[in-house]
């Protein structure tokens, strides 16, 4: 069962119309006639289905793991103004943009008016999380923090800088979510004490601030244990639906079949599996050769054949039969145990970063690194993110925030390290929403 769902009708309680930020819908009962909130912090949780697909195929699909077939969703591999195409545009990121402002409308709600200290707390997190999600796409980003905001001051709708979004709203409502949530929603996919840690660390991480991150991510990592939190020992088990919540699970986003998305179409595990036509042939001959070096010695990649099937050219990381009963994973343990390797060895302690990466590299049947300066580590743990998280979303992420896409993919225009900003969205603020340059 998935906890965190009710009825449609409750799920409707808080919407968007024709704008996602500045009108507040005419039908739906005000904030001031609720009591209970419980509802709309699920709606708050419901909305983040619709980025899933969007943000896990540009994750790897727009990166080197994952290939485009049919156009123009080739697009995808080039790194022009193509992917401001009017069918991408709308069928991906109108979509996650959308859901993602709904989360925070949804968010705000209970954090303006419930007296629950616990809803709050888990609405900051997904608040949180959403703006997070929207700063990683587009950039800045239009910032809303009230739970009816005006129909008519339209100054909302100005975009804010991404720097100011990550210091005056992720990193503060993290903060806040950390002082109060403790561990008890884990087993039931919530917010927790330690996914705010461990995204809290991750955004830091984004921000390029190692010395922040660092202890945010020791608190996960060390307080894994006490959470119920430890490496899968058999790397198989952390995919697929009857694995969902398995203990390497920080946080994730519960899917259902009974509860439908903007992405009902075609969600991520048919796209990373071969079964849309957009990409029946998904897996990218990169990854191929990056598994191919982490062998090299003749050492055998325990998650080779987990992550890539080189006869379909496609992955079956995420199980088919069933897929829709599959949660996506947002944060897991392996993942924070990489950042937290980054962190220590940004921060010069590449020593205790080896130790971490250890930890990783064991659990997949591989030796210890033989990287030892601070450099070599550095690509060490590049490379291991991308072999441990392949065809989770991750990998094109890493590449922005490292500032090697140019490099590593071969293009030169950092523009198109970030998606295009709706159309829909410029045309309906007459403006006021600006498009992002290049596009």
């Amino acid at each position: 069962m998935k906890n965190i769902y009710v009825l449609l009708g409750s799920l409707l309680l808080i919407t968007a119309c024709s704008s996602d930020l500045d009108q507040a819908p005419p039908n739906i009962a005000s904030a001031e006639s609720l009591t209970n909130f419980t509802e709309v912090l699920n709606a708050a949780y419901f909305y983040q289905h619709a980025s899933v697909t969007p943000m896990a195929v540009m994750g790897d699909f727009r990166a080197d793991n994952a290939l485009m077939d049919e156009e123009p969703y080739p697009a995808f591999d080039r790194y022009n103004s193509d992917l401001f195409d009017g069918t991408l545009n709308e069928q991906f990121f109108r979509p996650l943009y959308s859901a993602l402002y709904k989360s925070i409308l949804s968010s705000n709600n209970v954090i303006t008016n419930s007296e629950n200290e616990n809803d709050v707390a888990q609405a900051k997190f997904l608040r949180a999380l959403s703006y997070f999600k929207l700063v990683q796409m587009f950039g800045d980003v239009t910032v809303n923090l009230s739970a009816e905001p005006s129909t008519t001051d339209t100054s909302i709708l100005v975009r804010q800088p991404a720097n100011e979004v990550y210091n005056d709203v992720i990193v503060p409502d993290l903060q806040d979510a950390i002082a109060v949530l403790d561990n008890s929603g884990l087993a039931s996919g919530r917010a927790s004490l330690i996914a705010a840690q461990g995204l809290l660390g991750k955004v830091y991480v984004h921000m390029g601030n190692f010395n922040l991150a660092e202890p945010s991510l020791a608190d996960v990592v060390s307080g894994a244990p006490g959470a119920g939190i430890s490496l899968q020992s058999d790397f198989a088990n952390i995919f697929g639906g009857e694995n969902d919540l398995n203990s390497e699970i920080i946080f994730s986003t519960q899917i259902s079949g009974s509860v439908p998305d903007e992405y009902g179409f075609s969600e991520f595990w048919e796209w990373s599996f071969g079964l849309d036509t957009k990409s029946l042939d998904p897996l990218d001959p990169s990854l191929i050769a990056a598994f191919d070096a982490s062998e090299a010695g003749g050492d055998t990649d325990l998650r080779r054949a987990i992550t890539i099937d080189e006869m379909t050219s496609a992955s079956p990381k995420f199980q088919q039969a069933g897929g829709a009963e599959q949660d996506f994973i947002e944060m897991r343990l392996a993942d924070v145990i990489l950042l937290y390797a980054e962190a220590l060895n940004e921060n010069s302690n590449t020593p205790a970063a080896i130790i971490e990466l250890n930890k990783i590299r064991n659990r997949a049947g591989l030796p210890n690194t033989t990287a030892t300066t601070q450099a070599a580590v550095r690509t060490a743990i590049a490379n291991e993110r991308r072999l441990e998280l392949a065809f989770e979303g991750h990998r094109w992420f890493d590449l922005v925030r490292t500032g090697t896409a140019t490099t590593v993919l071969g293009f030169s225009d950092t523009n198109y390290y970030l998606a295009p900003i709706p159309i829909s969205e410029v045309t309906s603020s007459f403006g006021i929403i600006t498009q992002n340059p290049g596009y």
